[in-house]
């Protein structure tokens, strides 16, 4: 059962991440986490789809078909 500091925490974040989330140019944004992994996932449509990963240097997989970014996987999304 969450608690009541725990829901205002996670009001609080969300609304930091709202003016980053508005600039991006998609129409919608779906997220999973698995907290066990410490993976965060990022999609931009359903189905994913994805037809190229490209791995950064930041523990960051870039999803793509053609030259459009479907799904962001951020590793260690936890210590960020």
């Amino acid at each position: 059962m969450e608690t009541q500091l725990a829901k205002a925490e996670m009001i609080q974040a969300c609304l930091k991440l709202s003016p980053d989330l508005a600039r991006l140019s998609v129409k919608n944004i779906w997220v999973d986490y698995d907290k066990e992994a410490d993976v965060l996932y990022l999609s931009f449509r359903k189905p994913q789809r994805a037809r190229k990963t490209i791995e950064t240097d930041h523990d960051v997989l870039i999803r793509t078909d053609g030259d459009l970014i479907v799904g962001i996987t951020i590793l260690n999304a936890s210590t960020r």
